[in-house]
């Protein structure tokens, strides 16, 4: 066992609701201690300029371009995570001179890895400089550049989590504005892909139909009825034929199949199609999960744990119920994935993401002797 790292995870996800901070002590391997986390949500203001750089952001052919708001919104959503780590700090009683190294996933605009493309916006040095602390970023790009999918990345993380869970196989699902699944088996082999949609179909759905950012513990969704028509066209998609490796990017999906229902009967459609697109990953696992563990945002909607219990035949739990925080996990294998690459680890295996072999990835930035302020 290698010296304990300290770290901070961040995480700002697909469903744009705010900033995960997280603190684990870790050698990046087995050792594992979770401590404090956080969550501090977004204005209306730097959300509608996420929105607007998520759609300035389709037409990308490279990586490094910024045109439009992106460059400004890069710049804003960096020192966000920037204040956000400060606050965490302050709020947690924890000394910045003792963080040994902070984890950035930044926000994902564009997700194409079968163009070998993967936009996060998140300038690393600048959060280096704003915090003092040396900052991992850009973890999926290496992966991409390889030829893997760029995603998911939590599945190593989720194996040290349960490693001593006597079920197995196990999945550990992570609903999002995506969802993905890791499939954990006896032998400690990994099984990762996104299964289909999390909640961001929900969520737009809402905001234009109610004008709420999302559909409270799936009280919309409970009040109406699916339809079994629009719910066989959604999963007509050709993606859920797809073999894994596979992954998403948060607009694949479409509801139009959906455009004509009532808000309730429209949301409780789309709801359906989460639950029914995770339990379908199903027919790519080699042994059907003895336990379900879910985690992310739609854990709290209650109509999709509901619904998803429906369609598996074991037992499908909030993360809660095994002892781990389900709005922190992403964020704390943030912190774990960026100890990892700092000490030249494997983040991304040919069984969670299809590069071709075991490989690091992230870039480092450490803070130079300027303080920006």
């Amino acid at each position: 066992m290698g010296k304990l790292m300290r770290a901070i995870g961040l995480m700002s996800g697909t469903s744009l609701d705010g900033i995960d901070v997280a603190f684990i002590e870790t050698d990046g391997e087995d050792a594992l201690v979770r401590g404090p986390a956080r969550t501090f949500p977004y204005d209306e203001a730097m959300r509608r300029m996420l929105v607007n750089a998520i759609a300035d952001a389709k037409d990308l052919k490279t990586r490094g371009e910024r045109p439009y708001l992106l460059g400004d919104a890069e710049r804003a959503l960096t020192e966000s995570h920037g204040i956000a780590v400060a606050r965490f700090l302050k709020e947690a009683g924890i000394e910045r001179s003792s963080i040994d190294v902070i984890g950035f996933h930044g926000q994902t605009v564009l997700h194409r890895p079968e163009i070998g493309l993967t936009v996060q916006l998140g300038l690393g040095d600048l959060l280096a400089n704003f915090t003092r602390c040396p900052v991992v970023y850009d973890l999926r790009a290496a992966d991409v550049e390889a030829g893997g999918e760029g995603a998911p990345l939590v599945p190593a993380y989720h194996r040290a989590l349960t490693a001593k869970l006597p079920q197995r196989p196990i999945a550990i699902v992570n609903i999002g504005g995506v969802a993905n699944l890791t499939w954990i088996g006896s032998d400690g082999g990994l099984l990762a892909f996104d299964t289909g949609p999390g909640n961001a179909l929900i969520d737009d759905w809402m905001r234009r139909k109610t004008g709420a950012f999302l559909d409270s513990g799936g009280a919309t969704a409970a009040q109406g009825r699916v339809n079994e028509d629009a719910l066989i066209s959604l999963l007509s998609h050709s993606f859920f034929a797809e073999t894994p490796p596979k992954s998403l990017d948060r607009n694949t999906f479409s509801s139009e199949a959906v455009e004509s229902l009532s808000a309730e009967d429209g949301a409780a459609t789309l709801t359906a199609f989460t639950a029914r697109a995770i339990a379908k990953a199903r027919e790519h696992m080699p042994g059907e999960p003895e336990l379900w563990i879910v985690a992310g945002g739609g854990r709290r909607n209650r109509t999709i744990m509901r619904m998803l219990a429906e369609q598996v035949h074991h037992a499908v739990v909030p993360a809660e119920a095994i002892g781990l925080d389900g709005d922190s996990l992403e964020a704390e294998a943030w912190a774990y994935l960026a100890v990892r690459s700092v000490r030249g680890l494997p983040i991304t295996f040919p069984g969670t993401t299809g590069v071709p072999e075991p490989m690091s990835g992230g870039l480092k930035a450490d803070p130079t002797a300027h303080v920006i302020h």
